[in-house]
């Protein structure tokens, strides 16, 4: 029960209670008198009468201190669902709507260490478990360590140590350790770069990879390494996913006061469920999982984290007719 829930300040409660006190103290004291009760025996009515009024007032008040100290215990052993009721409208009803927005942000925490255990566990086993069958065969004499055995033996080696380099990445731009050095950057040398470091893959697949820079002249402010490892990643991508013989787009135009990168391919998009989560850590969609060399779900989680960095936004838009956009905006 909490009366006084309506009342804005704590301070106000206080003194209502003790006005309430006092005048219950003086309606006793005046029915003593009149029935002819004696001073003692008023007083000690009275004063009864009070305290329980007052404590009945002030239970009311402190019951979101109470909820909050066993809702910390109980997160101290690992419950994080765990509420406090927050319909009072002073500073301990502000306290308990802050306690319960800890509560919630401590509870996603929790959820994404579980999430990033798992999915680091499942990821570090596959490349694991291939060297470890492979060097097994090697060792028992099943096959022979010829070139074919030991290029296999590196691929999952170079994948292994892609994956906690890339852990180690999104880890250092979390905390906030990766500190940029921003430069005009030219970016038709940016974007040329990139493609010419996909280019290998694209041709493998059949794929061409074009540069459009809007005017040729333009320039980025930002880190000219960090900003490539995001476009990078999004040609990887793109190039990984678009059908044969086709093109995948990779552009940088000037647009309302900020600088515009796009990576557009013909692939089959991303339906517009994904287009959020394709940026939480490890996260995957079906068709990305259904391919032999999907990445590990850690490219585009780092990307946003880069894109932050510096101020800017990364999100997915359609294609037409088909295929996907991934549009990358930094202030310019």
């Amino acid at each position: 029960m909490r009366p006084l829930d309506f009342l804005g300040s704590i301070k106000l409660k206080l003194g209502v209670v003790i006005v309430f006190a006092v005048a219950v103290t003086v309606l006793v004291d005046a029915v003593g008198d009149r029935i002819g009760l004696s001073p003692l025996v008023t007083g000690v009515v009275a004063g009864a009468i009070a305290l329980a009024v007052v404590q009945l007032l002030a239970h009311g008040m402190t019951s979101p201190l109470r909820e909050m100290v066993g809702a910390a215990r109980a997160m101290s052993r690992g419950d994080y669902e765990r509420r406090v009721t927050a319909t009072s409208r002073d500073e301990v009803g502000e306290l308990a709507r802050a306690f319960n927005s800890m509560a919630a942000e401590l509870a996603e925490v929790d959820r994404v260490r579980r999430d990033l255990v798992a999915n680091a566990s499942h990821e570090l086993r596959t490349p694991i478990g291939a060297l470890r069958a492979r060097l097994e065969n090697l060792v028992d004499g099943v096959e022979k360590p010829d070139r074919a055995a030991l290029t296999g033996l590196l691929e999952q080696t170079e994948r292994l140590a892609d994956l906690v380099e890339q852990l180690l990445d999104l880890s250092k731009l979390e905390s906030g350790a990766v500190p940029l050095e921003r430069e005009p950057v030219p970016a038709s040398r940016l974007l040329g770069r990139v493609a010419r470091e996909w280019q290998p893959l694209a041709g493998e697949r059949h794929v061409d990879v074009d540069v459009l820079v809007e005017p040729p002249d333009l320039e980025i402010e930002c880190d000219e390494r960090r900003l490539g490892q995001v476009l990078a990643n999004l040609v990887a991508n793109a190039v990984r996913h678009a059908p044969a013989d086709s093109s995948v787009l990779l552009r940088a135009a000037r647009l309302n006061g900020s600088v515009r990168c796009e990576v557009v391919d013909a692939g089959p998009g991303i339906v517009p469920e994904e287009a959020e989560r394709v940026f939480e850590r490890f996260y995957r969609s079906d068709h990305a999982r259904s391919q032999h060399d999907g990445g590990s779900g850690l490219g585009l989680a780092i990307a946003r984290w880069i894109v932050d960095l510096h101020g800017g936004s990364i999100r997915v838009e359609p294609a037409e007719p088909h295929g996907c956009r991934m549009v990358v905006e930094l202030p310019s």
